[in-house]
């Protein structure tokens, strides 16, 4: 069992210590779920973490360079698309 006590502070915050961030791979943008049992207090990672999942296919897949002005074309015809008569 790993466990470890952090101080709260002025806001009520308590930061996460880092060796349970690294085992949980809570990183940046990553969420977590507080349950209440009884006197305890359960955190946990929620299930689909997108940051990591992101980074897994970016790590995994190869560089993609869009060209910007067919970008700005897509985005343009559909604004037209979607204007009003």
């Amino acid at each position: 069992m790993l466990e470890e006590e952090m101080k709260v502070g002025p806001k009520g915050q308590v930061v996460i210590p880092k060796t349970l961030r690294k085992v949980l791979k809570i990183h940046p943008g990553s969420k977590v779920t507080f349950r209440l049992e009884e006197d305890k207090v359960i955190i946990h990672k929620s299930q689909l973490d997108t940051v990591t999942v992101l980074e897994k296919i970016a790590k995994k897949g190869r560089s993609i360079k869009p060209d910007p002005h067919l970008y700005e074309e897509e985005l343009a015809g559909r604004a037209k698309q979607n204007a009003l008569p």
